[in-house]
């Protein structure tokens, strides 16, 4: 069996690529700051390639997780990139967050090598990494996804495919979007609980017991009270995400006004210093107005 490739060792790749590793995997990786490399393989199992041109001579499936589009440009089809040395027949599996043109575009290039891409971002934070319970949402070739999907069980509580190529980028955008509204709403409960003079503790441990509870609910409310947002999903990234729904909103027609509300909010956030902030942060914009 070839090796399996993990290219982007950041807060969630670094988790993964070590589910990958410790589950019988053969593992190998490339990071762009190479110290972060050579720190998870000597933490796991795997060997470190110096550029991702390397990982796809290595590999017969190649995992991402990098930041932004063009940073998916760049390790797969910029200088020392995946398709220098790619051989027909790879499945690449992207779980960065892009735009749905970018999952098409990378889609239709490796196509033309006889390989396969399939966009794959996933949902459940740096947590869900590290326990391996994400959800993983994927667009492409439908073979390809099976042929995965045993690999992507190993730091997943639930796969499952969504379509044609842009499938699982547009699935994502859901997600965010259901995400941002249930923050700020779980902010604006929690300031007026405390404007209420309500224990709001108490309030939380009932109302998570009904219609209202949600993921953020369960696992925000209680760093929330007590102003700790140095961990979780940042508010850069969430803006980042954001910005690409709201650019596929407008060309698809889609009204997402609230949406557009929350993302400027966030820009509040950042304007305070909160870049590096978990998301749950929204409380602080309104405590600090």
């Amino acid at each position: 069996m070839k090796k399996k490739g993990f290219i982007g060792l950041g807060v969630m790749g670094y988790p993964m690529a070590g589910h990958l590793s410790s589950n019988g995997f053969d593992t190998c990786v490339f990071n762009r700051t190479p110290e972060k490399a050579k720190q998870w393989s000597a933490r796991f199992q795997g060997e470190v390639c110096e550029t991702p041109a390397e990982i796809a001579l290595r590999s017969d499936i190649i995992f991402l997780c990098v930041g932004r589009d063009k940073d998916v440009r760049e390790v797969l089809i910029g200088e020392g990139g995946v398709l220098l040395q790619i051989k027909p027949g790879t499945i690449v599996v992207d779980h960065t967050t892009t735009s749905a043109s970018l999952s098409k575009e990378m889609n239709d290039i490796l196509l033309k090598k006889q390989c396969f891409y399939l966009d794959a971002p996933v949902s459940g934070g740096q947590a869900g990494a590290e326990a391996g319970k994400l959800s993983v949402m994927v667009g492409g070739d439908k073979n390809s996804y099976e042929s995965v999907k045993e690999a992507l069980d190993v730091f997943s509580k639930f796969t499952k495919y969504m379509g044609k190529s842009g499938s699982g980028q547009l699935t994502k955008m859901v997600n965010q979007i259901c995400i941002g509204g249930l923050v700020q709403a779980l902010a604006e409960g929690i300031n007026f609980s405390e404007k209420a003079g309500l224990n709001t503790a108490d309030v939380m441990e009932v109302i998570t017991k009904g219609a209202a509870q949600s993921w953020q609910m369960e696992n925000r409310w209680e760093t929330m009270l007590a102003d700790d947002y140095d961990h979780g999903f940042a508010v850069d990234w969430m803006r980042k995400d954001l910005d690409i729904v709201s650019a596929e909103a407008s060309k698809i027609g889609a009204d997402i006004e609230i949406t557009n509300l929350v993302n400027m909010f966030y820009k509040d956030i950042q304007d305070l210093g909160g870049n590096r902030w978990d998301t749950s942060s929204l409380l602080k914009r309104i405590q600090e107005k």
